[in-house]
C-alpha cells in the first residue's frame, strides 16, 4: 500500500530516516540512511529543537514542493467532484463527505475494508494523534470491530470519553460482525457505519441479481466477490438491542449519524447502501502486492 520507499512511487535515491522502538525493525523494509532508536515523540522533539535553533525552514518555492502542492490540489478537486454528485445510489465519496462534516474532531476513527479504508484515509481526517485505528500497511480484514471494542472500553474509563466511530466495508464487517453482540452486552456506544456496495470491491445491483436468479443457479453465474444485495446488517444490530438504520440518501445518512452521536447509551449501526459499481478514483500506483489474477 505504501510501497516502503521503493520506486516508482518514491524517488530512486530517496533517503529514509527510520525511527523505531525496536532495534530489530531497523532496515526491515528498506535500508535507512539514518536509523534512530527510541520513542518517536521524544526523537521528533529533539530534531525540532535542533532545526529551530538554527532557524532553518524548508523553502516553499522548490520544484519538489510545487509538484506535491499541485498533486494535492488535483486530488482534492477530483474527490470534491465525486463527493458532490447528487445521484442515487450514493458513491463512496459522497458518503465520506457527509460523514466527515458531522464527526467530532476528537473522535476515534476505526477504518476497515478495501476501498472503504483506502478512501477513508484521504477523506476522514484525524485532528489529534493516536485517534485512528486501521489495518496499517497490511490490509488485514476483520480487525475493525475488535479495535472499536477495545477503544470504547478504554474511553468509558475516562472522565470525558470520546466517541468511537467504526467505518467498515460490507465484506470487512462480515469477518467479525457478530461482535455487535459484545457491544450491546457491555453497552459500548460504538457507531458502526457499513458502506454497503453488495460485494468485495464491487457487487451486483438488486435488479441484476433478480435477473440472474431467474436464469438459474446463482452459484454458477454470480461473481464470486458479490454478496447478497442490500443485506440488512442494520437488523443484526437491532437483534441484540442496539440501534439500526437503513440509509439510502444523504439526508437519511446525516439524520442517522446525528441521532447516533447523540446516543451515549447503546451502539448504533448505519447500513449505508451505495452504488455497487462505485470505485475509488484512478490510482497512479497500484499496491506493491498487486494480485496476479
Amino acid at each position: 500500500m505504501l510501497h516502503f520507499g521503493l520506486p516508482p512511487r518514491f524517488y530512486p535515491h530517496v533517503k529514509i530516516i527510520q525511527v523505531d522502538l525496536c532495534a530489530e525493525e531497523m532496515g526491515n523494509n528498506v535500508k535507512a540512511g539514518v536509523a534512530l532508536l527510541g520513542d518517536i515523540g521524544a526523537i521528533v522533539t529533539q530534531l525540532l529543537t535542533c532545526v529551530r535553533k538554527d532557524g532553518w525552514k524548508y523553502p516553499s518555492n522548490t520544484e519538489w514542493w510545487g509538484t506535491l502542492s499541485e498533486k494535492i490540489a488535483a486530488n482534492a478537486k477530483i474527490s470534491k467532484a465525486l463527493a458532490l454528485k447528487g445521484t442515487l445510489p450514493m458513491n463512496y465519496y459522497t458518503v465520506f463527505h457527509h460523514i466527515s462534516q458531522l464527526l467530532p474532531h476528537d473522535c476515534i476513527i476505526v477504518s476497515e475494508g478495501a476501498n472503504t479504508m483506502d478512501i477513508g484515509r484521504t477523506m476522514l481526517n484525524n485532528y489529534l494523534p493516536r485517534h485512528r485505528l486501521d489495518a496499517g500497511t497490511f490490509g488485514t480484514m476483520g480487525v475493525g470491530l475488535g479495535f472499536a471494542i477495545a477503544a470504547a472500553a478504554v474511553e468509558r474509563t475516562k472522565i470525558k470519553p470520546q466517541r468511537v466511530v467504526c467505518v467498515e466495508g460490507d465484506s470487512a464487517f462480515g469477518f467479525s460482525g457478530m461482535e455487535v453482540e459484545t457491544m450491546c452486552r457491555y453497552n459500548l456506544p460504538v457507531i458502526i457505519i457499513v458502506v454497503n456496495n453488495n460485494g468485495i470491491y464491487s457487487g451486483v445491483d438488486p435488479d441484476t441479481w433478480k435477473e440472474m436468479a431467474k436464469m438459474g443457479d446463482l452459484t454458477s453465474i454470480a461473481p464470486p466477490v458479490s454478496l447478497l444485495p442490500e443485506a440488512r446488517y442494520d437488523e443484526v444490530m437491532t437483534a441484540f438491542g442496539g440501534r439500526g438504520f437503513l440509509v439510502r440518501t444523504t439526508e437519511e445518512l446525516r439524520d442517522a449519524l446525528q441521532l447516533s452521536l447523540d446516543d451515549w447509551e447503546r451502539p448504533s449501526l448505519l447500513n449505508v447502501l451505495i452504488d455497487p459499481s462505485s470505485d475509488r478514483k484512478q490510482q497512479e500506483f497500484p499496491w506493491l502486492t498487486r494480485s496476479s489474477l
